[in-house]
C-alpha cells in the first residue's frame, strides 16, 4: 500500500521534513520512495509548501496519508475530515502480585 508521509531531513537540532510518497513497507529513512510531494519546516509554519493536485492526485489512487500527515492535510485544506489522533494509545498499568 502506498502512503503519504513524513521523511525526516535537515541536521541534528533543526528539523525539517519532506512529504514523500512510498511503499508503506519502506521504512522512512531507506531512501526508496516514488515522489517529493512538498516540504514542511516545522520551526516556520510559513514554509511549508505542499503539492495539492499531486497529493489530491494520490489519495484518488488509493494513497493513504500518515497520522500527522492527515491532520497537516485538513489544516491547509487540501482534503476534509476530521483530525485523527496521531499519539499512539497508552496501556493500562498492570498490577504487581
Amino acid at each position: 500500500m502506498l502512503m503519504i508521509r513524513l521523511q525526516r531531513i535537515g541536521r541534528k537540532n533543526d528539523p525539517a521534513f519532506r512529504v514523500v510518497l512510498t511503499d508503506s513497507k519502506n521504512s522512512a529513512k531507506s531512501g526508496k520512495l516514488l515522489e517529493v510531494l512538498g516540504s514542511h519546516d516545522p520551526r516556520h509554519k510559513e514554509k511549508t509548501q505542499l503539492d495539492a493536485d499531486r497529493i489530491k492526485h494520490w489519495i484518488g489512487m488509493g494513497a493513504q496519508p500518515s497520522d500527522t500527515m492527515h491532520n497537516m492535510l485538513i489544516s491547509t485544506k487540501i482534503i476534509t475530515g476530521k483530525k485523527v489522533n496521531a499519539l499512539p494509545k497508552r496501556n493500562p498499568q498492570k498490577k504487581k502480585r
